[in-house]
């Protein structure tokens, strides 16, 4: 693996430095000195280095459904549209779907996504190949199936947990409580417990999320899953759109994280998460995007905005969720909220997960706050260079691990052979 010196970039949480890469680490971080020894020399003056961009929350293979069951709130949008095509997915599909996803995330400078699937050994087996680096999980829910999932999700972890030198993390993935009831969850709390693993699941999307829950249990789905013991284990709920005072003390005092995903829960009608509550109450909060059928895209700069936008109009209060935060959100929080370690900072010793963007561009001039910059004015196309592990993934322009033209007519042909069985 090739050692790198970025020379002169402004560096997140630092200022302006020389950042340098050895053996897939950050080895430097300050002035280099002229006896210093890379590989290669990237001039960096006028661009930003940030720590890898980190999507909390996903479907990766839901790529190929962009576009196809638009403006519907997300029960329709689920059971009209989205799970007769999922009831026809196969291995290949989804391997093409999430290779077009992770195209698409390096692209705009993620370096580490979540995702809950079906076929998730498809989903690592692109990753690895990809470079990427994943937290995993089967998708869970009750029915005849259950039990065969529950193997999957066990298989996945006995033969990718921390495959790819480390960059794959699997999980549990309970869809949500209203597709996995309390007692559909005990066997896959037993299985969290056998094999130490983390979790995932879906909580308080939806108004009528939260009113089915209270009809039933006479709690909301909060206060179930804490019934259940969900949060005995370390938990990243996805959502939290409807949640009380009440549903956050639970969420804080069981320390779990929090994935806020505003595009898709705008796009879905389904609301606003109180992110600012959350963050006061001193949890854990990174960004998601949600799958590509629901967003329609996967860029998490459009997250970033989002969320530093939204909450500033909902309280007429516009120091909520300030530039810097939003950027931690989308790095180092986001980080965390995966429960991963030694990743979503630029410091010595860290995982070189790193995005450049180039800040040399009309709508990011003139440069005053960088910080500033990228919460809210840059984008995507504005990314030159992501690496992962010290692995450069995109370079000007170019993907280096992923034949973005093949990723392109696979992912069409998958959708098509969909499309003609149903």
């Amino acid at each position: 693996m090739e050692s790198v010196l970025f020379k002169g970039p402004w560096v997140a949480g630092v200022g302006e430095a020389d950042v340098g890469v050895r053996d897939g680490r950050i080895a430097l971080v300050g002035r280099a000195e002229a006896g210093d020894r890379y590989d290669r020399i990237i001039e960096a003056d006028g661009c930003a280095l940030i720590p890898g961009l980190v999507n909390c929350h996903g479907h990766a293979a839901m790529t190929l459904f962009r576009g196809i069951a638009d403006d519907l709130p997300l029960r329709r949008w689920l059971e009209e549209k989205i799970w007769p095509l999922e009831a026809k997915l196969t291995a290949e599909c989804v391997y093409w779907g999430s290779m077009l996803a992770m195209a698409e995330m390096i692209r705009g400078g993620t370096t580490t996504f979540t995702d809950m699937y079906f076929f998730e050994e498809e989903t690592a087996r692109a990753a690895e190949e990809a470079g990427m680096r994943a937290v995993l999980s089967r998708g869970l829910a009750v029915g005849p199936n259950l039990h065969n999932a529950l193997r999957e999700n066990r298989q996945l972890a006995e033969e990718w947990h921390q495959r790819g030198d480390g960059r794959i993390t699997v999980q549990l993935g309970p869809h949500a409580l209203y597709t996995c009831p309390p007692r559909q969850l005990e066997p896959i709390l037993d299985l969290a417990a056998e094999l130490d693993l983390a979790l995932q699941i879906h909580v308080a999307e939806t108004k009528e999320e939260v009113e089915e829950s209270i009809a039933r249990y006479g709690k909301s789905p909060v206060a179930v899953l804490e019934e259940t013991g969900l949060f005995q284990f370390p938990v990243l709920a996805a959502h939290c759109v409807h949640v009380s005072e009440e549903d956050i003390g639970i969420l804080a005092r069981n320390k779990v994280h929090v994935s806020h995903n505003p595009v898709s829960n705008l796009k879905l009608g389904s609301g606003i998460a109180p992110v600012p509550q959350m963050l006061a109450a001193g949890m854990i909060v990174g960004l998601g995007t949600d799958g590509a059928s629901s967003n329609n895209n996967l860029d998490m700069f459009l997250e970033m905005r989002m969320a530093a936008l939204i909450h500033k109009g909902i309280a007429n209060d516009p120091t909520l969720v300030p530039a810097g935060l939003a950027l931690e959100m989308a790095t180092s929080l986001g980080a965390k909220a995966l429960f991963l370690e030694d990743v979503g900072s630029i410091e010595e010793g860290m995982k070189a997960d790193i995005t450049l963007i180039d800040l040399n561009q009309v709508h990011l001039s003139p440069r005053h706050d960088p910080c500033a910059a990228i919460a809210y004015a840059a984008k995507a196309s504005d990314v030159t260079l992501v690496m992962a592990d010290g692995r450069i993934l995109l370079e000007e322009g170019r993907l280096t691990t992923i034949d973005e033209e093949r990723t392109i007519y696979e992912a069409q042909r998958c959708l098509r052979a969909l499309q003609e069985q149903l």
